[in-house]
């Protein structure tokens, strides 16, 4: 069985997700997102990277990039903002609005989940609203919103390969974006206990489909790393450095396993990944090192070990070399649990 490259990178930059505000909008409105970095503290506290979503529950709209020209969505069509750009919501295309910065540091933490009503020029946010107003039966288009997040550092392959924006609409041939479509309608209509930490995880799911959905429409000659798990050799060979990260790999093993010559390998792999294979392996490595020291008990020797290094000083030159920080240090810079962790070990 081939190793699940994408599962594997899924899992290391800690993907997690919350919904955030139901939409219901009537007559002519708009609304605009700034860019996830500038909100992503008051969204996604301790969030490297932000990833927005919204799902049509009901009736249409048109959404896009700022300053590119948007997409019609219909009810049951899905838009991930991959990178986290500013965007634009709205009843006609050509609308702008102020993205309103300080209105998701105002709806604080404990808030959260709340309801965001749009008609015409009024704009109301309700706190702790677990759903949408079922007075209002005469909203035109109803909304689930939400964020995903993950890590972009030390080494997010991912994140570089996919599109700023991706559309999945109803009509498409897979049945988890259906599902999820009808799930967030009926969840936050019913308001039922537990609908908040069942739509975060099936925003997961719905994230890692729109992922493949997107392999799956990639044009033959694409490059990236998602050209790259797809391509037969450098496939092959991204599976086994993933499988076996730790391992003492050379070309000359790499190259026999895949079944190409190394100079056929490294080229091959170059231009679809955008680097050598023993250049990607270290990169990984690194990341599977952060995982590590923010989440176990492990000494920076018993890690540099469990990622491929026969020793400290050069695992901690390696890390400090991608990262900017030595191990012990980058532990202690992550947070409560971190510090925590490295206090147990030093003591």
């Amino acid at each position: 069985m081939i190793h699940d490259t994408l599962s594997d990178v899924l899992r290391s930059v800690r993907l997690r997700s919350a919904v955030y505000y139901f939409v219901s909008c009537s007559g002519r409105w708009v609304a605009e997102a700034p860019a996830a970095r500038d909100i992503a503290r008051a969204v996604m506290p301790g969030a490297e990277q932000v990833i927005e979503y919204h799902v049509v529950t009901d009736g249409e709209c048109w959404a896009g990039l700022v300053g590119e020209a948007p997409l019609k969505l219909r009810r049951g069509d899905i838009i991930v903002l991959s990178h986290g750009d500013a965007h634009v919501l709205s009843s006609a295309p050509g609308m702008r609005a102020d993205p309103g910065i300080d209105w998701y540091h105002e709806v604080t933490l404990h808030q959260r989940p709340f309801r965001l009503v749009l008609d015409g020029e009024t704009r109301d946010a309700i706190p702790n609203a677990k759903g949408f107003d079922s007075s209002q039966p005469t909203a035109d288009t109803r909304l689930v919103c939400g964020f995903i997040g993950c890590d972009a550092r030390p080494f997010n392959p991912l994140l570089a390969a996919l599109p700023p924006l991706l559309y999945l609409p109803a009509s498409g041939d897979t049945i988890w974006g259906q599902q999820f479509v009808q799930l967030a309608a009926t969840e936050s209509e019913l308001r039922r206990p537990g609908s908040e930490a069942l739509l975060e995880r099936l925003s997961e799911m719905m994230f890692v489909d729109a992922v493949r959905r997107h392999v799956d429409t990639m044009p033959e000659r694409s490059i990236g790393w998602l050209a790259g798990f797809r391509d037969r050799f450098v496939g092959r060979a991204l599976a086994l450095l993933h499988e076996k990260p730790a391992a003492a790999w050379t070309m000359d093993d790499l190259s026999k396993q895949v079944g190409l010559s190394r100079s056929a390998l490294h080229e091959r792999f170059l231009a679809l990944i955008g680097q050598p294979p023993m250049h990607y392996l270290a990169s990984w490595r690194m990341q599977l090192a952060a995982r590590l020291l923010r989440e176990t008990r492990q000494s920076v020797a018993a890690i540099a070990l469990d990622v491929g290094y026969d020793s400290e000083a050069a695992f901690a030159r390696a890390f400090k070399r991608l990262v900017g920080t030595p191990p012990a240090a980058w532990r202690r810079s992550q947070g409560t649990e971190a510090e925590h962790l490295e206090k147990s070990i030093d003591s």
